[in-house]
């Protein structure tokens, strides 16, 4: 049985924290479905469509074997997403306490949607785990560097999006 994780997120923009959980999934996983969540109930800076085109170029950039890494998107509940794409694990990255509590909490309502999905939790990598791409747009927008925070092809998108 191939081992299939999907690691959804809203990716508004994607991150170095993000790719560096992606590059840790990659070591158990054969495959990873990068599932950009289509919720339009949030304001995001990034079309879906935007999102995955940053997801595919960043996960390129940084030298994924691209047919290892697949690039979706979704709506509606996560276990029926990952149910319909095979996938048994869910890939969630941890950065704090508070992301702890929260994805304790998904993790447990996924289960008790489908417990055939199982939850598996990546800590982040020290140098990113106070990244979070509110935080990246937010210091974009009040004119602040995160050329060290975001993957290459993210960058002059971002910087667009602000006029900077």
């Amino acid at each position: 049985m191939r081992r299939i994780a999907v690691y959804p997120g809203s990716f508004d923009p994607i991150t170095k924290g993000h790719t560096a959980i992606l590059h840790s999934g990659l070591v158990a996983f054969e495959k990873i479905i990068v599932a950009v969540l289509n919720n339009d109930n949030k304001k995001a800076l990034f079309s879906v469509a935007e999102r995955m085109e940053m997801i595919r170029e960043s996960a390129a950039d940084m030298g994924a074997d691209p047919k290892r890494i697949e690039v979706d998107s979704f709506d509606g509940l996560l276990v029926s997403y990952a149910q319909r794409r095979n996938a048994r694990v869910i890939l969630r990255g941890l950065r704090a306490v508070a992301d702890f509590e929260y994805e304790l909490q998904m993790a447990n309502m996924n289960r008790h949607l489908n417990p055939e999905v199982e939850t598996v939790f990546i800590m982040a990598n020290d140098a990113y785990f106070y990244v979070a791409s509110n935080l990246v747009k937010e210091v974009t927008r009040l004119g602040g560097n995160v050329a060290d925070l975001v993957p290459e092809p993210v960058l002059p998108r971002l910087l667009a999006k602000f006029d900077k």
